[in-house]
Parts: C-alpha cells; structure tokens; sequence
C-alpha cells in the first residue's frame, strides 16, 4: 500500500510499526526500555479500561498530569477507540482547569496525584464531569493504573477514524481565553510520518523529549515522530540543565527539540571538554536563534541546530535546508510530507486586505497544507477568522525573501510602533540577552506621551553579575539604530512563563504600567 492510501489513523500507524520492529525499543523512561511490542499491548490495556467506564468514539477526557508512560498508555488508549484527549496544562490552577473543564465538556478527569485537589476543587462548577480517577494510587480516588495493569493486553474491538480527533491542544491563552484547537487522527499520523526526513532521521534514531506531553511539539513530533522513524522516545519529566547533557550522552540522543530559553541557559554553562561527547545530529526549534550564537552553539557542541516555523494549530509550517541555504534568523521554506503524492504547504505573506504583497514587505504569514487543525472547538466565530478563504492566518508577522525563504519579525500585537517605526519586540530581546549580565529579558510596548509607544525591558540578571542599565543601555545602543533602544528598564527575579516556556507578555505589560509611572520623572527612564 502506497502512504499516499494509507489508513492514517495512530491505532494502524502503532500497530504497524508494531509489526515491523515488536522487539526494538520505542520508550524509554528512567533506564526503563519498553519495546514496541510492550509498549503497544500496555496502550491496549488502557483502551480496555476506557471502555468499561464508558468512553466511546468523540468523547473527551481530561488529563492533568506530567510527562510519564502513563500518560502515553492513557492517550494513545483512547485513541484507539477514537475518543479525544484533553491535555490540561500543569501549571493551571482551580479557576483555569474548571475552565477548560467546562469547555470541553470531559466526561471524566484523569490525574497525577499532585493535582487531585485543583481538579476536585475546579469540579464543583463542571456538571458534566462524571469522575475522577488518578494515575497512582491518592486519598478518596480510584487508581486508574491499578485497574489498567489487570486489563486484557490484547488489541479492543474499536475502529477509530481518520478525522476522529486525537486531541485537543488548548493555546497559552496570551491573549484571552484559551481555545481548543482540533487535530484529526489523520494530522498527527502525517506529521508522525514526515518529522524523520524533516530532521534527517534514520531507523532507530532516538528522541529526547523533555518537553510537556499536554503541548502539541511533544504529542505530535516526538511521540509520533519517534514510531515513524522506529525508533525511541527517551521521556523525561522537564528540561534540566543540569541533567540534559548526561540524558542526551547516556541514551544516545539523535534528536532533540527545544522552545524558549532552553538554548540560551545551555549556551551560558560553563564549557566541558566533553561538550562534543554525543551523537546529536540535529536540535529543532523556535524561535530562530541568532546567527552568531548557533555559529557558536554548533561550533562548541557539534551539531546542527535549525529553526523553523509551527503552531498549535499546524504541525507542518516552515523549515531552514540543512544546506547552503541556510541564513541566519530564517525559518526557512514550506515543510512537506516524504510522499510528493500528499498535498503541498503553502505559505505566502499577505496585507491587511488578504492580498499578497511582493517580496520583501512586511506582512502577516498565511498557511495551506495537509496537517492543519480542524477548527477551534465550539468557536466557530474564531474558527472562521483563523481559517479564512482556506489559509490558516497565523497573526505572526514576517517576509520572503527574492529565494522564497521567510523571515519572521514578530507577533503582531508584540511589533511596537515607535517614533513612525515598526519595532520587533524579539530583535531587541535577542540583542540584549547577548549582554553577559543577562540571563533572559523580555520587552512590551507601554503608552508614550510624545510617540506611538515606549519600549520597555524586563530583565533577569545572571547570578554573579552587578547589571547597570545606563551600560546595557549603552550596549544597545551600539547595536541598534536609536528607535528600538527600550526608554524603561526594570529587573525581575524570572519571567512569568506558560510551563511551554512562553513569556507571558500580557502579564508584563500590566505590570509595565506601574513601573513606567515609577521611572516616567527620569530623563532617560533607567534605574
């Protein structure tokens, strides 16, 4: 059967891998191997127990637990009898969970003991949540791994469906209520089926996923991406500086994916003789770091580090060549399944009308391909705005160059207009984080009298470091033109982040308007 009519559901895409390589290892968790064949028959055993409590095909169950093979058995059981998963973000707290909750509609709740008490309290304004059941044994819940462990290892009588949805991916909810955004079956299989040649994968190649599994990059890159390649997933809690490099050296690492500041806290350690002591062919992640530092990241760790362009609601979007292409700050080209057979991306830079605007020119980057979401659930008015004329609008603003490569410049509510200027937020933050007093900083727009807006920084210091802003300022300077030079300054013990590791902006800029009143007296605003 060619891929192009393949059944493209995660219950045939397992099974089949299943069938090819039972004895080869697909997880690895705490020097625990679990093979294929092991590994499929524990996600039998899950599905089984759906089943008794009731679950069918397009019902949805909520999930709030950290990364663990439990919580792979869990989704890819109920995958298997087309019912939907609802990843609850773990740093969520009674009000957000009740929200989702509510939203989604779960018929049952499934959790780490550590959140039990957050989804009980978030359960009393959830009326069609039936019950809760935990991952472990925990005080007054029924242990759902207890019951699993006694199921039936053999494959349930289910026949899921291609557009049966496999997930729900909720955004970080930056700018607003988090909508739930719906992947098909279909969507992850491809992006499972594409991701090895995207990285240049070979059979059995390892991924390290350190990653949260309630975020699309770990559900659809490194779960599915591993089974395509045949290879393994090497799981682990949470990213840790202090343990990453021994997981990637010890485990035999091909791959791995980062977001946020991962890349920028491993460029600041302390370099080892042994930094080169791996087999890492290729890290993949956004944003797209600049050049000078890849160039040194590379050059000290020996390997490939490329950026790229992805959502929560496409897994396909951008991706640099491996080859000479390769330019700085790029996100590269469209990025297509292996089989020329299956529908192309599509991207193209577009005004505020919808229409293309030349190369060159700024404008909003728009999508078309074949692992796009479905819609935003029960939001059709959202659905609509995202998924117009057919091109997922990505509200990224960005440019193509004269070779058909695109740049990305900004969020469009993170671009500040300043002094007639159109200011990206993430080249300022790039420049400042190069000053070795900074671990990390992040930048809003907040009201000006006398222009558009003011930029303003927040700053975390690295430890050991005395940080005056008049140099940082003075080291921005030299870097910048005057414009995108922030006027407001302001430390911060750490950035309040989604446990994605996406700054949240929204939080900064209502907490900017307190420190801009503080510092407005100030000639050039610096303390």
């Amino acid at each position: 059967m060619s891929t192009s009519t393949r059944v493209r559901t995660i219950r045939a895409f397992l099974e089949h891998a299943v069938s090819e390589v039972p004895d080869e290892p697909y997880l690895i968790w705490n020097d625990e191997v679990v093979t294929y064949a092991t590994f499929d028959a524990e996600v039998n055993r899950a599905s089984r127990i759906w089943l008794d409590l009731g679950i069918s095909r397009g019902d949805r169950v909520a999930m709030m637990a950290g990364n663990s093979p439990e919580f792979l058995y869990s989704w890819l059981g109920l995958a298997k009898i087309g019912a939907t998963l609802v990843a609850i973000n773990t740093g969520f707290k009674s009000i957000e969970v009740a929200y989702i909750l509510q939203h989604s509609g779960a018929r049952i709740a499934l959790v780490d003991p550590e959140f039990a008490d957050i989804v009980r309290d978030a359960r009393a304004s959830t009326p069609t949540l039936e019950s809760i059941y935990s991952i472990g044994p925990c005080r007054d819940l029924q242990d759902f791994e207890a019951f699993r462990r006694e199921a039936d290892p053999g494959a349930p009588d289910t026949h899921p469906n291609e557009d049966d949805i496999a997930s729900f991916i909720y955004t970080s909810g930056t700018t607003g209520k988090p909508k739930a955004v719906m992947h098909s079956q279909r969507n992850f299989v491809l992006t499972g089926e594409s991701y090895p040649s995207w990285m240049g994968m070979e059979h059995g190649d390892r991924i390290y996923a350190c990653l949260p599994l309630f975020h699309i990059n770990s559900q659809a890159y490194s779960t599915m991406g591993a089974i395509g390649a045949r290879g393994a997933m090497v799981l682990v809690p949470r990213f840790s500086a202090s343990r990453f490099w021994s997981d990637i050296k010890k485990h035999r690492v091909a791959v791995f994916n980062f977001i946020g500041a991962m890349t920028l806290i491993l460029s600041k350690k302390q370099p080892e003789p042994d930094d080169t002591d791996h087999v890492v062919k290729v890290a993949y992640g956004v944003p797209a770091l600049p050049g000078e530092l890849r160039d040194e990241l590379e050059a000290r760790y020996g390997m490939r580090i490329v950026s790229g362009f992805g959502m929560s609601e496409t897994t396909f979007g951008l991706l640099e060549p491996f080859d000479e292409r390769r330019r700085p700050g790029a996100m590269g080209f469209p990025r297509h399944h292996p089989d020329p057979q299956i529908a192309r991306t599509e991207a193209k830079i577009v005004d505020e009308s919808g229409a293309e605007v030349p190369d060159g020119t700024p404008g909003e980057l728009v999508l078309r391909g074949p692992a796009t979401m479905l819609g935003y659930f029960n939001d059709p008015e959202k659905t609509d705005e995202a998924l117009r004329g057919d091109w997922l609008h990505t509200g990224d603003m960005a440019f193509r160059d004269t070779d058909g490569q695109f740049f990305f410049l900004d969020r469009k509510k993170d671009i500040v207009r300043r002094r007639g200027e159109n200011v990206s937020s993430l080249e300022v933050e790039d420049t400042i984080s190069d000053h070795p007093a900074v671990l990390e900083c992040a930048v809003v727009g907040v009201p000006s009298d006398f222009t558009d807006e003011d930029l303003m920084v927040y700053v975390v210091p690295r430890a050991g470091y005395e940080l005056a802003f008049d140099e940082l300022a003075a080291w921005t300077e030299q870097r910048l033109a005057r414009f995108k030079v922030p006027r407001y300054y302001a430390r911060i013990d750490a950035l309040p982040k989604t446990p994605t590791q996406k700054v949240e902006k929204h939080r900064l800029r209502s907490l900017a308007e307190s420190h801009v009143v503080e510092y407005d007296n100030e000639p050039a605003g610096r303390r």
